[in-house]
């Protein structure tokens, strides 16, 4: 499944990357309607392949025992708030008021992984939307009162559409599965997001069970738990807003890409798409790009530049290539003596290929398809700062 997403990832690339280009590049208003409808058509469906991907992944790795869950700090209500401003353009689409609700007091943060949380209430709230066609959708956080030492936070998603009968709730946590052959047809899915969520809960210490009346609704309640709260101070409902805002996870990600650069970088792809894509994208703001088709020539021209008045500021290591693959080219140039900031970028998408990237020298690393605004501000980062070295790259992945 790790080669199957990569062997996709890396067309993807390509396809979103050039997809993008087309609708950002000249004047597009006067381009034909149905042009620019075709294109944001390409990068919607190109943008679902890649969210089916990821689930399949997420399944394998669940059914694996090989998912690996991060233990931080961090605000309920902004996790929900995240979630409501993400799905307010879907809900939107439809007419649907979609609603945030704080039921008495809350703790100001909880103990859990931000990250499988903020997905498992993704697609519930997505649910709810997708199968209510009036009315509304609202989700409302409240404390679960402790019996144990084990308290839980929970997460109502309540919404008036289509329900369910008792039977057909029964299938609803099943991968690969609807509730009946119709629903599928009306509305589409691979039945693959209940499934996950599910899992993901239930390692998050909670669960997920829900209550159904055919034709009048669904309520979803998710609970996680919340870690020790002893000293943790709750909140009314009124002190939600302005709660942690700024969190370590989302700091790097925030980072707003420069309207321009000013640097060398030398970019080590094999992939002539990509090559041109990557390269377009970095010289369009300025940067100067040099092209090395694998590692062997990747690490020829950057320990050559290293030796005049002109080195490199950042290499961008793709980690699969032929000849020498990215992780022996890395390792090859830390073991000369190279010290400039090395961003690898790769299509794997499995829990240690980042660690793996780091640990073989790389200072950090992006993902395909490649997001242009984070490779910018990324590449700005490491190149204005030429004492960016590998103690400062440990802080940051331990902020992540």
């Amino acid at each position: 499944l790790a080669n199957m997403s990569h062997e996709i990832r890396t067309p993807m690339t390509a396809i979103l990357g050039y997809a993008e280009t087309l609708l950002t590049e000249g004047d597009i208003t006067k381009a034909p309607p149905q042009r620019i409808e075709a294109i944001r058509t390409i990068i919607r469906n190109g943008e679902h392949l890649l969210h089916l991907i990821n689930g399949i992944l997420d399944l394998s790795k669940i059914e694996a025992g090989k998912l690996k869950l991060e233990q931080v700090h961090y605000s309920p209500f902004q996790l929900a708030y995240e979630v409501t401003s993400l799905m307010d353009v879907k809900a939107d689409a439809k007419g649907l008021p979609l609603t945030l609700k704080v039921a008495g007091k809350i703790p100001k943060t909880i103990r859990t992984d931000p990250t499988r949380l903020r997905q498992i209430l993704i697609n519930i709230v997505a649910n709810a939307i997708k199968f209510t066609a009036v009315g509304q959708v609202c989700l409302e956080i409240s404390i679960v009162e402790a019996t144990d030492a084990n308290p839980l936070i929970r997460f109502d998603v309540r919404d008036t559409g289509i329900g369910m009968t008792e039977q057909q709730t029964g299938k609803l946590f099943r991968a690969f599965s609807q509730v009946d052959a119709s629903t599928t047809r009306k509305f589409g899915g691979t039945g693959l997001g209940l499934a996950i969520s599910k899992r993901l809960a239930e390692m998050l210490g909670g669960d997920i069970t829900v209550t159904s009346e055919a034709a009048k609704g669904s309520t979803f309640r998710v609970t996680v738990a919340t870690g020790p709260l002893d000293d943790v101070p709750m909140i009314d409902p009124q002190d939600c807003i302005g709660c942690d805002r700024a969190t370590p996870e989302r700091q790097l990600s925030a980072n707003t890409p420069p309207e321009k650069l000013d640097c060398r970088v030398l970019l080590a792809e094999d992939g002539p798409d990509n090559q041109r894509l990557i390269s377009f994208i970095l010289e369009k703001v300025g940067a100067r790009v040099t092209l090395a088709e694998d590692g062997r020539v990747a690490c020829e021209k950057a320990t050559q530049a290293s030796h005049t008045d002109e080195p490199f500021d950042v290499i961008l290591m793709d980690m699969q290539m032929p000849v020498m693959d990215g992780y022996e080219a890395t390792r090859k140039l830390r073991t000369d003596g190279y010290t400039g900031p090395i961003i690898a970028l790769t299509a794997h998408a499995m829990d240690g290929d980042r660690e793996k990237c780091l640990q073989a020298g790389c200072d950090n690393y992006a993902s395909k398809p490649i997001d242009r605004e984070e490779l910018i501000a990324m590449v700005s980062q490491y190149s204005s700062r030429p004492e960016y070295g590998r103690e400062r790259v440990d802080e940051v992945d331990s902020e992540k």
